[in-house]
């Protein structure tokens, strides 16, 4: 199987285990290897990874290699969740807003002041991407209307 797309399209802290061999492998050596070839292609990257476990306790229940773990956790960043940063809610519904606008051609939209308190009063138990879908979803239903109107937030509230 291709591994590579598994790396990029799951959790760091799902990766199966019979992957992290080859991660760390290409972390170690900066060398990739294309699918049914046997030349080797050195590249110069840095890695950037994300997950939503607790990686040292996955260390310690086994599920997660160790020295995968310490390779990762070379500059490691500590993000609260979203329920945690309320200040940081209307704008990220702002700008997910502008895109799913510009990304379907419709004109720009804002948020009601109604719409606005329910997204600063929801906790967000799905962080950053339940946000992103809940924007989705009222810049679906809103349709031509250019204010976002609670009716739009489904499921939150």
């Amino acid at each position: 199987s291709d591994w590579s797309s598994d790396v990029c399209s799951s959790d760091l802290g799902e990766l199966q285990l019979n992957l992290h061999s080859k991660l760390l492998r290409f972390l170690q050596a900066g060398e990739v290897q294309r699918l049914g070839s046997s030349d080797m292609i050195h590249i110069e990257t840095r890695v950037v990874a994300a997950t939503n476990s607790n990686l040292l306790k996955r260390v310690q229940e086994g599920t997660f290699r160790q020295d995968l773990y310490y390779r990762l956790a070379v500059f490691p960043i500590e993000l609260p969740p979203l329920k945690d940063r309320v200040g940081d809610v209307l704008d990220l519904a702002r700008h997910f807003l502008s895109g799913f606008c510009r990304q379907a051609g419709q004109s720009p939209k804002t948020f009601s002041p109604a719409a606005i308190g329910m997204l600063e009063t929801h906790t967000w138990p799905g962080n950053v991407r339940e946000l992103q879908h809940a924007v989705e979803r009222a810049s679906i239903l809103a349709d031509d209307d250019p204010i976002v109107q609670p009716e739009h937030l489904l499921g939150i509230g």
